[in-house]
């Protein structure tokens, strides 16, 4: 080989290195993404594509990742459960959902199951259909509680998602379709064996938990934290209060508590603020940052 040409090639070999060397990822997570009641509304004048401020396209479409909880089933099938709040979106919206960057939809929450166990598995199908990872889910209990590998590069990053609060008549089989219920002890000692496996694995955790409409967790939360982040999670991420609550470092490692709405309809001047959390992960350190929205007739935008 002419030298030249083999000083060019290492040369950009060299350069290729570096650049991955450096490579991040970086993880979006979102609180909760309603549509249903005042977003069905929204829909219907403003279609889909009005949900998504501009502020919000430019950070999704600049991440690789982009985690939402959706608060409910996405399903032509109607077999409402007996309930308080029953919600239902059409599945052809969840395209757009994806074609404005989100990625993975958290399905383990309360509302997951309103259209019965046939609802949550079509949500399931339909999430698939769409191009997005739905996670949190399974055809029994063991599979709905498996970690979800987001990626391998620049390491690898698992994802635990966990519905804590109870269902609303809802029978939870351990043998059927059904959302993951695992326990703060049971997801403890898998923390535990993933970190034994490869110590240098990120492990994020995602919780439905905590009382609705409070500024703080309980005390049982944070203890349940603490023990999460000692069996070795780095980042715990929680939702279902529809409030922004307390974010604290433990061992330097973040707990978001409650990042609260995304896309909803509540108007209460606590239920009309969430938190977008942007995590930058490489090789060696994993880095938080929060970024505060404000949801106004259902559409949030990045605060000035």
């Amino acid at each position: 080989m002419n030298i030249k040409y083999l000083f060019i090639s290492v040369l950009v070999l060299g350069l290729f290195s570096a650049c991955n060397k450096n490579k991040t990822t970086r993880i979006i997570f979102t609180g909760d993404l309603l549509l249903d009641r005042g977003v069905r509304e929204k829909i219907k004048h403003k279609g889909m594509d009005d949900l998504f401020h501009e502020s919000i396209d430019a950070i999704f479409l600049s991440s690789d990742i982009v985690v939402a909880n959706l608060e409910c089933p996405a399903t032509k099938i109607k077999e409402p459960i007996h309930k308080k709040f029953i919600f239902r979106a059409e599945p052809e919206w969840l395209e757009r959902l994806e074609s404005h960057g989100i990625t993975h939809l958290n399905l383990a929450n309360n509302h997951s199951m309103d259209q019965g166990r046939k609802g949550l598995v079509d949500t399931h199908k339909q999430i698939l259909k769409y191009n997005m990872t739905p996670l949190g889910f399974g055809m029994n209990a063991t599979e709905a509680c498996q970690p979800t590998l987001l990626t391998t590069y620049p390491r690898k990053v698992y994802l635990l998602s966990s519905l804590q609060v109870p269902s609303e008549n809802w029978t939870f089989l351990e043998n059927q379709p059904c959302v993951c219920e695992e326990s703060i002890d049971t997801i403890a000692e898998r923390i535990e064996k993933m970190k034994a496996e490869d110590e240098n694995a990120v492990i994020i955790i995602q919780l439905h938990w905590g009382a609705e409409h409070t500024l703080k967790p309980m005390i049982l939360q944070k203890q349940q934290a603490y023990q999460l982040i000692d069996a070795g999670a780095d980042v715990i991420v929680g939702h279902h209060p529809h409030t922004i609550q307390t974010v604290e470092l433990y061992k330097k490692k973040p707990i978001y508590y409650s990042i609260g709405n995304f896309i909803f309809d509540q108007r209460k001047p606590i239920n009309s603020k969430g938190l977008l959390v942007s995590l930058e992960i490489d090789k060696s350190k994993i880095s938080s940052t929060q970024i505060e929205i404000e949801i106004e007739n259902c559409v949030p935008n990045v605060r000035k």
